[in-house]
């Protein structure tokens, strides 16, 4: 145990004629850890960033006719948009007004395959 403390802080054991009482640098563990918060956010922070961002362009994109899906699995046609919602058409004559931040998905080009 006492080995692999010496490995995370320093680097690796003394030197046979190193004093004992000398302090590890703490360089390598600080690069560590730097180089875990850089990992962490290439491959976390940035993609859900990415990926909020389109969803915002989606949502203030928003227009007549547009097919679009809502949070809870149900597809409509927008009929009408406003600031904060949107007026879908269900089915029929049935139509619901929902909030923009529940609309996530435009099929329309999906379906169309």
């Amino acid at each position: 145990m006492k080995y692999l403390v010496m490995i995370l802080m320093g680097g690796g054991a003394a030197p046979a004629g190193a004093a004992a009482g000398q302090q590890a640098s703490a360089w390598p563990t600080i690069l560590m850890f730097g180089a875990i918060i850089v990992v962490m956010w290439l491959f976390m922070i940035r993609p859900q960033r990415k990926q909020q961002k389109e969803l915002q362009e989606f949502r203030s994109g928003l227009k007549k006719g547009d097919k679009v899906v809502t949070v809870g699995g149900i597809y409509g046609e927008i009929v009408e948009v406003n600031d904060k919602t949107a007026l879908i058409k269900v089915d029929g004559d049935v139509k619901l007004r929902v909030d923009k931040q529940g609309l996530v998905k435009d099929y329309s080009e999906t379906a169309q395959q």
